[in-house]
C-alpha cells in the first residue's frame, strides 16, 4: 500500500504516493529506484517486476508516482520537467539516503540524467543506471521540432495541445511544458552522469526513436555507457522477454556498482 509524502510550497503542494520496499538481505545493495515515463504510473509491468525482483533477493526498492500521475494529487496538465525533477529528488532524499540505482523509462530517463547532475557530488549520487528508451530533451527535439506550425500556434496561443495518442484519452501537451523543458536541454552539451550506464532500446520504437537515443549515448562521452538494441522492441518493451533483459541488466548493474 502506498504511502505519502508532501512537497512543494502554495500552489504547487501535493501529495505524492511512493512505494518503498526495505531491504530484508542485502541492505548494503544499492536500492532501486524506479523512474516512470510520461503518463505512466508505479503500477506498471516494468515497475512491478523490478519490486518482485527486490522481493525475491531481499533488496530495497523505491517507485512513486509523479504529481498528476497514478495515485499523487495534481493534474497532470500542471506538471512541468521541474516540478516531476522535484518529485523525483524529495523521493531519493526520503527513502533512499544513499547511492541508488537509477532505473529510468522514457521521460524517466530524462528525469533520471536531471537527477544525477543535481546529486553529483553528493552521498546520494547514483551508483549506476538502466534506462529504457530515454527520452532526453523530448519537450523540445520529440516534440516541438515535429510539431507543424498550426499545432505550434495552438500552444503558444491556447497554452495547450490535445495531442491524440493510442495509449488511451488525448494528452495535453502544454506551453508551460514546453517552455519549462528549455530549462532542463541536456544534449547540446556533454552528459555527465558520473556512474555506468546501460541502454535498453527497441529499434521498432516510434516515440523514442533509436537514433534519438544513440545521439544521448554519444554525448555522454565521459561515461561507461552500454547500449542494447532490441530489433522487434517497441517503446514499451513489456513483453516477458523485455522484462528479463531489464531485470537482468538491473541485476548486473548493482553488481557492477558493489565492484566498484
Amino acid at each position: 500500500m502506498a504511502e505519502f509524502i508532501e512537497i512543494g510550497e502554495n500552489g504547487a503542494r501535493r501529495r505524492i504516493a511512493v512505494e518503498a520496499r526495505a531491504a530484508t538481505e542485502r541492505p548494503l545493495d544499492p536500492p532501486i529506484v524506479w523512474l516512470g515515463g510520461f503518463r505512466s504510473d508505479m503500477r506498471g509491468g516494468k515497475a512491478e517486476r523490478l519490486d518482485a525482483y527486490a522481493a525475491r533477493t531481499g533488496r530495497a526498492c523505491v517507485r512513486f508516482d509523479y504529481m498528476g500521475h497514478g495515485e499523487s494529487s495534481g493534474r497532470f496538465e500542471d506538471g512541468t520537467i521541474s516540478l516531476w525533477l522535484e518529485d523525483a529528488l524529495a523521493v531519493i532524499a526520503r527513502f533512499v539516503g544513499r547511492p541508488p540505482i537509477l532505473v529510468g523509462s522514457s521521460m524517466g530517463g530524462w528525469i533520471a540524467l536531471l537527477v544525477a547532475r543535481a546529486l553529483a557530488g553528493t552521498a546520494s549520487a547514483p551508483a549506476g543506471m538502466v534506462l529504457i528508451a530515454p527520452a532526453a530533451d523530448f519537450t523540445e527535439r520529440l516534440m516541438w521540432a515535429h510539431f507543424p506550425k498550426a499545432i505550434r500556434e495552438t500552444i503558444e496561443r491556447e497554452g495547450v495541445y490535445a495531442a491524440p495518442s493510442e495509449y488511451g484519452e488525448p494528452t495535453p501537451i502544454t506551453r508551460a511544458l514546453i517552455e519549462d523543458g528549455r530549462r532542463h536541454l541536456l544534449m547540446d552539451g556533454p552528459i555527465v552522469t558520473g556512474c555506468p550506464v546501460h541502454i535498453l532500446q527497441g529499434m521498432q520504437d516510434p516515440d523514442v526513436p533509436w537514433r534519438h537515443v544513440t545521439e544521448t549515448m554519444e554525448a555522454m562521452a565521459s561515461d561507461s555507457v552500454t547500449m542494447t538494441l532490441v530489433k522487434d522492441g517497441d517503446h514499451r518493451l513489456s513483453r516477458e522477454e523485455d522484462l528479463d533483459r531489464l531485470e537482468a541488466a538491473v541485476a548486473r548493474m548493482i553488481e557492477t556498482a558493489g565492484e566498484g
